[in-house]
């Protein structure tokens, strides 16, 4: 009798496994989804920005001018944290792109942002500045040493991408 009870609970198990997944699989089909949509949400920075710019000992950097494909992911400001501005995007290729500027020290800031890139000890000239070029295993940064703060462009996009945020940056 008990080998009977067990027989009959397993198969009622599988049956409710079974029931279970049909309906799973009916839910998947009928309930619209988009598996090539972008889960990263843009952020609107604006705020911050102004609150930024009152607060920071130096002149705040934001990009003007890029196209709508940019897509503005990320903002903080951290007057504690070396008075640290940071300004993440999407870049028109999906790529990360960061605005990062900062009071402390410049050779440890840009390392910890740029995630371990070294200067290159060449430069770049972009939009009549001169930027140094940093390389990383994960990022490559352009970084500028001015009025106090060190602005860094970094992260996984191309170069160009990254010369292309530093010609849209401005301080006002």
């Amino acid at each position: 009798m008990a080998s009977k009870r067990g027989k009959q609970t397993a198969r009622d198990m599988i049956l409710s496994m079974a029931v279970i997944s049909a309906v799973a699989g009916v839910v998947y089909i009928f309930v619209p989804h988009d598996d090539q949509a972008n889960p990263v949400k843009a952020v609107d920075y604006r705020v911050e920005l102004v609150t930024a710019r009152r607060a920071a000992p130096y002149p705040v950097a934001a990009p003007a001018g890029l196209s709508k494909d940019w897509k503005p992911t990320s903002v903080s400001y951290e007057r504690e944290a070396g008075n640290g501005w940071h300004l993440g995007f999407l870049d028109p290729d999906g790529k990360y792109v960061a605005v990062e500027q900062s009071t402390s020290p410049a050779e440890k800031y840009v390392s910890e942002v740029s995630r371990d890139a070294r200067n290159t000890g060449r430069t770049q000239q972009v939009a009549g500045e001169a930027w140094q070029h940093w390389e990383g295993p994960k990022y490559d940064a352009l970084v500028r040493h001015d009025k106090g703060a060190t602005t860094v462009v970094t992260g996984s996009a191309s170069t160009e991408r990254l010369a292309e945020m530093a010609a849209a940056l401005r301080t006002s």
